[in-house]
């Protein structure tokens, strides 16, 4: 989840125009945990102003985009009947926050491991990742994301591990799904899904007290040219920002490296929602953010954490439900994510979670 915080990813924080320069106050959140109720600290953030040049390809793009076909009109997405939470085997290690519905703090500490750590990261991590890629194989239409729930919870417990989500500030499913104009936190329930929906499913898998954390957008029947792009571009950010990443490079160079993808696509990058340090703690230092910043700090060698973009056709501002955590896009513009759990070494960043 998002720093949810991943698995889950906070409150909505006000975007700037791309065009002016500007700096603010700004809460932020996980996308990880229920609405507003998470808040990791103030940071400012100064917003890059963009060169006439660049403000002028930013527009052709856009214009290209529009020129080259619209993406289909859905219903606005509505809550379905959410079912009870699924038992987990009283033998199934838990994580410390489940049985309150209280939200954890987040970590101060980066999580940096030995050998044997970096080892049960590796096994969370690939245990999450051939999850999340078994749920991918349920995604068509008809099916509903509480189906894609009871699946993804049976084959964490038979693998002997708890779903991170569940329990989680009371998230009462064991699994994130995120469709069409939800940012991030979905609650699978009822609804079916229809030919032409994308969704996104967070999958976090608690595993011999570590946590390894991903997600994915899938495309559900015949989905559109441009809803497809905004996927492919989405999960390109992700794999841009791993390529910058190893020890010593600043962590402000991930957002760097997103936002000029994205913009130059003609998309937007949410600011809400970030990324975190994972391990035995689900969501901890260091803050990840995805779009344009000057925070300090530098990766380590051996670090963990997680990069998760989630990117819109439209509006950064999002409203959140009343379940505290299902949040959609304010304009009711279409949106995707990706995640990886990476780990930090000289060289580079090995992906724990390749699927």
């Amino acid at each position: 989840m998002e720093s949810m915080v991943s698995f889950i990813t906070g409150p909505t924080l006000a975007s700037s125009s791309s065009s002016f320069l500007e700096a603010r106050t700004l809460r932020t959140l996980f996308s990880g945990g229920r609405g507003t109720s998470i808040v990791q600290k103030n940071i400012v953030i100064v917003s890059r102003k963009l060169s006439g040049l660049e403000e002028a390809m930013r527009i052709r793009r856009s214009r290209e985009l529009q020129s080259s076909g619209k993406a289909t009109k859905r219903p606005p997405l509505r809550r379905g009947k959410v079912s009870g939470p699924l038992p987990v085997p009283e033998h199934i290690l838990r994580p410390p926050y489940v049985g309150t519905k209280l939200l954890p703090e987040i970590s101060s500490e980066h999580q940096i491991h030995d050998e044997e750590g970096i080892d049960r990261m590796k096994a969370a991590g690939e245990l999450a990742a051939r999850v999340l890629d078994f749920a991918g194989t349920l995604v068509r239409p008809s099916v509903t994301t509480d189906e894609i729930d009871k699946a993804v919870h049976k084959m964490i417990v038979d693998a002997g591990a708890y779903p991170s989500p569940l329990g989680y500030g009371g998230f009462p499913k064991s699994v994130c799904t995120s469709v069409n104009e939800c940012m991030c936190h979905g609650i699978p329930d009822s609804r079916q899904l229809q030919d032409g929906d994308i969704i996104n499913i967070d999958v976090t898998v608690y595993l011999n007290g570590y946590h390894g954390d991903t997600s994915k957008t899938f495309l559900c029947g015949n989905v559109d040219e441009p809803t497809k792009r905004l996927v492919k571009v989405t999960e390109e950010c992700l794999h841009r920002a791993i390529s910058i990443c190893k020890d010593g490079v600043s962590f402000k160079k991930i957002g760097k490296k997103i936002s000029e993808l994205a913009e130059r696509h003609g998309f937007s990058v949410v600011e809400r929602f970030v990324g975190h340090g994972v391990g035995k703690v689900f969501h901890s230092e260091p803050i990840i953010l995805h779009h344009r910043n000057d925070n300090p700090g530098y990766m380590v060698e051996g670090e963990t954490f997680t990069i998760e973009p989630i990117l819109t056709m439209g509006s950064i501002e999002c409203i959140t439900w009343g379940d505290n955590w299902t949040t959609v896009t304010a304009d009711g513009s279409l949106a995707a994510q990706f995640e990886h759990t990476i780990l930090i070494t000289q060289k580079g960043a090995e992906i724990l979670t390749k699927y």
